[in-house]
């Protein structure tokens, strides 16, 4: 199409033409044509001047796709308006020609106002004693469309759709204007997809996903035209209700009107009318409460998709900003969870505690050396109702107060407002870092008696005598002279707590700080400001709270010969054009690592952690025994790790690796932490750890650790 700039006075031409040959008067409909008849083209010039040079158009809101690390299977959508842009290429032919046989035939012979138009609906309104027929073009409707899409308050939105004469005589000035800027195609291609189908489906691409599962490409003449009789009237003319007279007399008149115009055969209408109407619909999912029934496991990782991308400055100033982008701009993620490890993790998790027990079970998976997220799993079902959740853990509450199980929205596993739970002993990995870091090596002995008097002061309780905390261990076979090694492997509480007087607690605070741990609880961040820390001795033995996702990516840090990558739950962010999301240069969803720790710190780290496992270490003894054999026997493969256990066994834990996957995995009573998980439950993180690493890495190389150098084992 060639683009023609008409003047103001030529616009006005456009005008009084349609409204001349409408008579000249009609309320509502073509005063305003009679008005600018009677001013004259120059005192019509004046008043067109107040008016909108050129339509604001912005991007329509479209709807964000995302999809498991695979690209193809959809984890869940997000959406204000269902929508998603569509090309005039992409689109059946069919829907094209029903739209422009049904809304307006003479698209491609007016100008933006359709003067024969005006006059057919004056003949008819006189006739009728009122409005009852319209006259406006595609464009017309296009620029109505624009104008409510662009509203910025609801007056704004209001006077787009309003029944006013100077709506009308707007339309209009606005559809000549963008019939000289855009060409029939564009225009068409932009009408379908803002046009409003109904059921939440805007656009030709939502709508034919909605009532057909298929893209616009393939709808067939009878779906091209029972989507193009919408239109006019979507609650009208609904298919999905359970009679369907009214939709079945609309689409057939739209067929009628496309054999009228040439755009298809009488003999081909004369079928098409014949057809019975065939939906199959489809509810998109929205937000994370709509993960598919059969993928409901993935909700609690769709939760904390979404409280990380609230997170990231790239997509709005405000959390609530990047929000209202995830649902207007049309993204396509696919993120980092691998179904099939999503599978192994949730089938060892259910295993050993079900959904229907208060104390919630759950384990995560980080790929090191990129930190992406490939599974989380919990006993849990992901969903807002909770009329038959069980009785609440903690008594004193009363016989109606109900638990956060089987079914609950509460991220137990990281993200949003989750404090976490006490990890025990996996926190002695920060002391022992720490203590390599500051040149100590793994060989470093001190005589760790069944009760240790620290320097550290405390206030009165179990684990006091005087005024000094005096923790002791969990056995008295661990007696004796321990190495890092040995000390690690055993979880000897009192190698540890004299190995952090010797680097000093504050340092394995701050080790735990770099590693990613953040201080929920109004008590860690107290004790963990500079002026606390250097006294907090209980530190080491896991007092604090952690999440199931920062413990296994501090393991995966080590796994990864200390290259420290932030938790990630994507893979690739797609823009609606196509492009990679890109913030200052560089990647959203590009991982984001840096060199935390010295290659041969991480090296001796590992060497220790061997010892956990039953694995053994390359380079130094362990003892004789390690607290979770049972891993390396189960997994078959090199494996580092360390578990953990709070006092009275409130919580049980175990963060394992191998050099490809890290995993940490938890059992806890996240409703009341006073309520004990039990001795029995103590090896129930270990197994689950060492199950699904299995199955996730079989068919893969057994790949092995790298030992330390001598710098840091004598």
């Amino acid at each position: 199409m060639t683009t023609r700039r008409l003047t103001v006075a030529g616009r006005v031409a456009l005008l009084i033409r349609a409204g001349l040959i409408a008579g000249l008067v009609i309320a509502g409909l073509s005063y305003p044509l009679a008005a600018l008849a009677g001013m004259g083209v120059k005192a019509g010039t004046d008043a067109l001047e107040n008016m909108p040079e050129e339509l604001t158009e912005v991007p329509p809101a479209q709807s964000t796709y995302v999809y498991a690390n695979d690209g193809k299977t959809l984890l869940t959508m997000f959406y204000e308006e269902h929508r998603k842009q569509a090309s005039l290429k992409n689109m059946s032919p069919h829907i094209t020609n029903a739209i422009v046989a049904s809304e307006d035939s003479r698209f491609y012979d007016h100008n933006g106002v359709d003067a024969k138009g005006v006059a057919r609906a004056f003949i008819a309104n006189q006739q009728a004693g009122g409005v009852s027929q319209g006259a406006s073009t595609l464009t017309m409707q296009y620029v109505r469309m624009a104008l409510r899409d662009s509203a910025r308050t609801p007056k704004e939105a209001l006077e787009a759709t309003e029944q006013t004469a100077a709506r009308k005589l707007r339309e209009m000035r606005l559809a000549i204007e963008v019939e000289q800027r855009l060409s029939k195609d564009q225009i068409l291609e932009r009408y379908l997809n803002a046009a409003y189908f109904g059921h939440r489906a805007y656009g030709i691409y939502a709508a034919s996903e909605v009532f057909f599962s298929k893209t616009p490409r393939d709808l067939t003449l009878t779906e091209a035209a029972l989507l193009a009789g919408l239109v006019k009237a979507p609650s009208a003319y609904d298919p999905a209700t359970k009679d369907q007279r009214a939709a079945l007399q609309r689409r057939n008149y739209v067929i009628d009107q496309m054999a009228k115009i040439g755009s298809i055969t009488p003999e081909q209408a004369i079928t098409a009318k014949k057809t019975k109407i065939r939906l199959k619909l489809t509810a998109p999912p929205n937000d994370c409460v709509s993960v598919a029934r059969e993928r409901n496991n993935w909700g609690f990782f769709c939760d904390y998709f979404k409280s990380w991308w609230r997170e990231q400055p790239a997509f709005g100033a405000t959390p609530q900003d990047r929000e209202e982008n995830l649902r207007r701009g049309g993204y396509r993620v696919v993120t980092s969870i691998d179904p099939k490890i999503q599978g192994y993790a949730m089938k060892h998790v259910l295993d050993k505690e079900k959904r229907s027990s208060p104390f919630a079970h759950g384990q995560v998976v980080i790929e090191p050396g990129t930190g992406r997220i490939v599974s989380m799993a919990v006993n849990r079902k992901y969903a807002l109702d909770q009329d038959d959740n069980g009785r609440h853990s903690d008594w004193s509450l009363g016989r109606d107060v109900k638990g956060n199980y089987p079914n609950t929205v509460n991220p137990l596993l990281g993200g949003g407002n989750m404090a976490g739970y006490q990890a025990g002993s996996t926190f002695k990995i920060f002391t022992m870092l720490a203590a390599l870091e500051e040149g100590l090596p793994l060989s470093t002995s001190f005589y760790s008696p069944q009760r240790f008097v620290s320097k550290y002061i405390t206030a009165p309780g179990p684990a006091t005598c005087g005024v000094n905390w005096c923790p002791k261990n969990s056995s008295a076979s661990m007696t004796g002279n321990q190495t890092m090694w040995s000390g690690f492997g055993k979880s000897v509480n009192t190698y540890f707590v004299q190995l952090e007087q010797r680097v000093g607690a504050d340092k394995a605070v701050k080790m735990a700080e770099r590693l990613g741990l953040r201080w929920r609880t109004e008590v860690d961040r107290r004790l963990a400001t500079p002026e606390h820390a250097s006294g907090w001795g209980a530190f080491t033995l896991g007092v604090s709270d952690a999440t199931p996702v920062e413990m296994a990516n501090v393991f995966a840090t080590v796994a990864a010969e200390g290259m420290y990558c932030e938790p990630l739950p994507v893979q690739s962010i797609r823009n609606p054009d196509g492009s990679h999301a890109v913030h200052d240069g560089k990647l959203i969803a590009a991982p984001r690592c840096h060199r935390e720790l010295r290659t041969n710190v991480a090296r001796a780290a590992t060497d220790a952690a061997r010892c956990v496992t039953g694995y053994g270490s390359a380079r130094g003894s362990c003892g004789g025994w390690g607290t979770s054999e049972m891993v390396y026997a189960t997994l078959g493969r090199p494996v580092a790790g360390k578990s953990g256990t709070t006092d009275g066994n409130k919580t049980a834990w175990f963060s394992g690796y191998t050099p490809q996957l890290a995993a940490a995995a938890f059992v806890a009573d996240p409703d009341n932490p006073e309520h004990v998980v039990g001795s029995g439950r103590s090896t129930m993180s270990k197994f689950t750890v060492a199950q699904t690493l299995r199955d996730a890495l079989k068919g893969q190389p057994k790949e092995k650790f790298e030992p330390p150098s001598d710098k840091l084992v004598w």
